[in-house]
Protein backbone atom coordinates (compact mmCIF):
# COMPACT_ATOMS: atom_id res chain seq x y z
CA UNK A 1 0.00 0.00 0.00
CA UNK A 2 1.25 3.45 -0.81
CA UNK A 3 1.29 6.45 1.47
CA UNK A 4 -1.41 8.11 -0.57
CA UNK A 5 -3.84 5.26 -0.05
CA UNK A 6 -3.19 5.21 3.70
CA UNK A 7 -3.82 8.91 4.15
CA UNK A 8 -7.14 8.90 2.30
CA UNK A 9 -10.09 9.27 4.66
CA UNK A 10 -12.28 6.21 4.92
CA UNK A 11 -15.52 6.33 2.96
CA UNK A 12 -18.65 5.92 4.95
CA UNK A 13 -22.08 5.14 3.69
CA UNK A 14 -24.81 7.49 4.78
CA UNK A 15 -27.94 5.63 5.64
CA UNK A 16 -31.37 7.06 6.14
CA UNK A 17 -34.19 8.62 4.16
CA UNK A 18 -32.26 11.71 3.09
CA UNK A 19 -29.54 9.64 1.43
CA UNK A 20 -31.81 7.58 -0.82
CA UNK A 21 -31.38 8.13 -4.48
CA UNK A 22 -34.61 8.84 -6.20
CA UNK A 23 -34.84 7.46 -9.69
CA UNK A 24 -37.57 9.08 -11.70
CA UNK A 25 -38.15 8.52 -15.34
CA UNK A 26 -38.22 11.71 -17.33
CA UNK A 27 -41.40 10.35 -18.86
CA UNK A 28 -43.24 10.78 -15.57
CA UNK A 29 -42.81 14.55 -15.71
CA UNK A 30 -42.99 15.07 -19.46
CA UNK A 31 -46.05 16.54 -21.10
CA UNK A 32 -48.49 13.91 -22.25
CA UNK A 33 -50.26 14.13 -25.59
CA UNK A 34 -54.02 14.28 -25.41
CA UNK A 35 -56.48 13.02 -28.00
CA UNK A 36 -59.27 15.14 -29.43
CA UNK A 37 -61.86 13.41 -27.26
CA UNK A 38 -60.06 14.61 -24.10
CA UNK A 39 -59.85 18.24 -25.24
CA UNK A 40 -62.36 21.10 -25.25
CA UNK A 41 -63.58 22.90 -28.35
CA UNK A 42 -60.57 24.83 -29.76
CA UNK A 43 -62.53 27.71 -31.34
CA UNK A 44 -62.91 29.89 -28.21
CA UNK A 45 -59.20 29.51 -27.47
CA UNK A 46 -58.31 30.41 -31.06
CA UNK A 47 -60.41 33.58 -30.84
CA UNK A 48 -59.04 34.62 -27.45
CA UNK A 49 -55.44 33.75 -28.29
CA UNK A 50 -55.60 35.71 -31.54
CA UNK A 51 -57.09 38.69 -29.72
CA UNK A 52 -54.34 38.55 -27.09
CA UNK A 53 -51.50 38.13 -29.60
CA UNK A 54 -52.61 41.20 -31.58
CA UNK A 55 -52.80 43.24 -28.36
CA UNK A 56 -49.38 41.99 -27.21
CA UNK A 57 -47.77 43.01 -30.50
CA UNK A 58 -49.47 46.42 -30.26
CA UNK A 59 -48.01 46.93 -26.78
CA UNK A 60 -51.41 47.00 -25.06
CA UNK A 61 -50.99 43.70 -23.19
CA UNK A 62 -48.09 41.98 -21.41
CA UNK A 63 -46.60 38.91 -23.07
CA UNK A 64 -46.58 37.09 -19.73
CA UNK A 65 -50.36 36.80 -19.94
CA UNK A 66 -49.97 34.33 -22.81
CA UNK A 67 -47.42 32.07 -21.12
CA UNK A 68 -49.90 29.42 -20.03
CA UNK A 69 -51.33 28.99 -23.53
CA UNK A 70 -48.13 28.78 -25.57
CA UNK A 71 -45.02 26.62 -25.70
CA UNK A 72 -41.60 27.98 -24.75
CA UNK A 73 -40.56 28.41 -28.39
CA UNK A 74 -43.65 30.44 -29.22
CA UNK A 75 -43.11 32.57 -26.11
CA UNK A 76 -39.51 33.34 -27.12
CA UNK A 77 -40.47 34.16 -30.71
CA UNK A 78 -43.28 36.44 -29.59
CA UNK A 79 -40.87 38.08 -27.15
CA UNK A 80 -38.55 38.97 -30.04
CA UNK A 81 -41.44 40.41 -32.05
CA UNK A 82 -42.62 42.45 -29.06
CA UNK A 83 -39.17 44.01 -28.71
CA UNK A 84 -39.02 44.82 -32.42
CA UNK A 85 -42.52 46.33 -32.38
CA UNK A 86 -41.66 48.43 -29.31
CA UNK A 87 -38.51 49.75 -31.03
CA UNK A 88 -40.47 50.61 -34.15
CA UNK A 89 -43.07 52.52 -32.08
CA UNK A 90 -40.32 54.35 -30.19
CA UNK A 91 -38.57 55.40 -33.43
CA UNK A 92 -41.84 56.67 -34.89
CA UNK A 93 -42.82 58.36 -31.63
CA UNK A 94 -46.07 56.41 -31.43
CA UNK A 95 -47.57 55.60 -28.05
CA UNK A 96 -48.73 52.02 -27.49
CA UNK A 97 -52.50 51.79 -27.46
CA UNK A 98 -55.15 49.12 -27.66
CA UNK A 99 -55.84 48.43 -31.35
CA UNK A 100 -59.37 48.47 -32.75
CA UNK A 101 -60.05 45.20 -34.59
CA UNK A 102 -62.48 42.34 -34.93
CA UNK A 103 -61.70 38.66 -35.06
CA UNK A 104 -63.26 37.27 -38.20
CA UNK A 105 -63.53 33.89 -39.83
CA UNK A 106 -61.66 30.87 -38.48
CA UNK A 107 -60.63 28.05 -40.80
CA UNK A 108 -59.60 24.91 -38.91
CA UNK A 109 -58.10 21.61 -39.93
CA UNK A 110 -57.07 18.58 -37.90
CA UNK A 111 -54.05 16.88 -39.49
CA UNK A 112 -53.80 14.38 -36.62
CA UNK A 113 -55.61 13.42 -33.45
CA UNK A 114 -55.07 16.11 -30.83
CA UNK A 115 -53.65 18.67 -33.27
CA UNK A 116 -55.52 21.64 -34.76
CA UNK A 117 -54.12 23.98 -37.38
CA UNK A 118 -56.09 27.16 -37.94
CA UNK A 119 -56.04 30.48 -39.72
CA UNK A 120 -57.84 33.30 -37.95
CA UNK A 121 -58.69 36.46 -39.87
CA UNK A 122 -58.27 39.78 -38.05
CA UNK A 123 -59.92 42.85 -39.54
CA UNK A 124 -58.65 46.32 -38.72
CA UNK A 125 -59.79 49.59 -40.21
CA UNK A 126 -56.85 49.94 -42.59
CA UNK A 127 -56.14 46.29 -43.35
CA UNK A 128 -56.88 42.65 -42.64
CA UNK A 129 -54.36 40.17 -41.31
CA UNK A 130 -54.19 36.43 -40.93
CA UNK A 131 -52.94 34.68 -37.81
CA UNK A 132 -51.84 31.06 -38.29
CA UNK A 133 -51.98 28.96 -35.12
CA UNK A 134 -51.15 25.32 -34.44
CA UNK A 135 -52.67 23.91 -31.26
CA UNK A 136 -51.50 20.67 -29.72
CA UNK A 137 -53.30 18.77 -27.02
CA UNK A 138 -50.95 18.45 -24.04
CA UNK A 139 -52.00 17.34 -20.57
CA UNK A 140 -55.68 17.50 -21.56
CA UNK A 141 -55.56 21.14 -22.65
CA UNK A 142 -54.63 23.06 -25.77
CA UNK A 143 -51.25 24.76 -26.13
CA UNK A 144 -50.14 26.79 -29.12
CA UNK A 145 -46.95 25.36 -30.61
CA UNK A 146 -46.82 27.78 -33.56
CA UNK A 147 -48.19 31.31 -33.98
CA UNK A 148 -47.51 33.41 -37.06
CA UNK A 149 -49.02 36.81 -37.62
CA UNK A 150 -49.05 37.55 -41.33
Amino acid sequence: MTARQQSAPPRTAILGTSARRLDFDDDEFARRRSGRAELPDPEPLLRNLTHCVIEVLAGARDLEQLARWVTDDVYRNLGKRVVLAARARRVKGVVAQRPAFTVGRIVMGEPADGIVEAVVMVHQRARSRAVAIRLEGLDERWRASVISVL
